[in-house]
């Protein structure tokens, strides 16, 4: 803004205000243009979760409001806590998501140690690695429900060549024991690259004198690897770790472009599961409660891997 604009602008300030204006400290003008962002965010996620946590503890409906509601208490939370396909879902949600983070930490920071070695092209090859990330997950499920389908499916043809089985004798995403594999490993496609760039950061931000010193000391390639690499990367491992559990802990979009959850519920993550309950079958109050404990169980842990990475950042 101009000087001009601000001397115009100051002379059509009422006195009374200016004079209030002046008065002010620097912390109190900060709270007043913070103050109405602070307003938006409370009222766009507090409200509606504590709206949440009263329909939890009621029998409430959405498609009939104009039944009557009565106050259950902890039967909802009781009767998700007892139920045995929730606890499936809960193993499937799991499995997606361990192995998820176990191959895309792995396969990331593979990646991103080659990478940094600065090699001829390593822009190029960094920029190739990186656009599955770019890509809308409803794009990718249908992009990959093509490859894996057994009649035409890229990917069938590629394991027949490696392992000589017929391609059309197995389907990743029609079968019970190959369905949840089949969403790890587009999500692993998908993501990988997400890791990769937080631990080339981390790999990046660790200063060649130390390297240079411990060359000095006579520490082999293995020895710099295990006691300095690893350790200064493993913050941004840990980083990492946290963005893509949380993130495919509520996976939604790309299983439903799969799967639909199936073959059956072997897909069905809690995340679909909830979205049925609350939109399918319309027990909102029952799928509330399911909320509440989704949301305390991804917080609780969260909490409890933020207070180690601190740790870990302290050493």
């Amino acid at each position: 803004m101009s000087n001009s604009a601000i001397e115009r602008a100051a002379a059509a300030t009422p006195p009374k205000l200016a004079r209030r204006v002046r008065g002010l400290s620097d912390r109190a003008i900060a709270w007043i243009f913070v103050a109405p962002t602070i307003f938006l965010l409370l009222a766009v996620n507090i409200f509606p979760l504590i709206w949440t946590i009263r329909l939890s503890f009621t029998n409430y409906r959405v498609n009939r409001p104009n039944a009557e509601v009565e106050w259950v208490g902890l039967r909802n939370y009781q009767r998700i806590l007892t139920d045995e396909d929730i606890w499936q879902t809960m193993q499937a949600t799991a499995h997606f998501l361990i192995w998820t983070i176990v191959l895309q930490v792995l396969i990331g920071f593979a990646l991103a140690w080659l990478i940094n070695k600065k090699f001829r092209g390593d822009n190029f090859w960094t920029t190739i690695i990186v656009l599955p990330m770019m890509l809308s997950p409803a794009v990718v499920g249908n992009f990959w429900t093509f490859l894996y389908q057994p009649q035409i499916g890229l990917f069938n043809y590629v394991v027949s060549f490696f392992s000589g089985v017929d391609p059309s004798s197995f389907s990743m995403i029609g079968e019970v024991s190959l369905a949840p594999w089949a969403i790890v490993i587009v999500d692993t496609w998908m993501w990988t690259p997400f890791v990769m760039l937080i631990c080339l950061a981390g790999l990046r931000s660790i200063p060649t004198s130390i390297y240079e010193a411990a060359e000095c000391d006579r520490a082999s390639p293995w020895r710099q690897f295990w006691t300095i690499t690893v350790p200064m990367v493993l913050p941004f491992l840990m980083l990492a770790v946290l963005f893509r559990g949380i993130e495919n802990f509520k996976m939604f979009d790309l299983v439903v472009q799969l799967t639909g959850g199936g073959p059956g519920s072997t897909t069905e993550l809690t995340s679909i599961n909830l979205k049925r309950e609350a939109f399918e079958k319309w027990r909102t109050g029952y799928a509330s409660a399911y909320a509440i404990i989704l949301f305390v169980t991804v917080f609780g842990l969260a909490s409890i891997y933020v207070k180690a990475l601190n740790k870990v950042k302290e050493r």
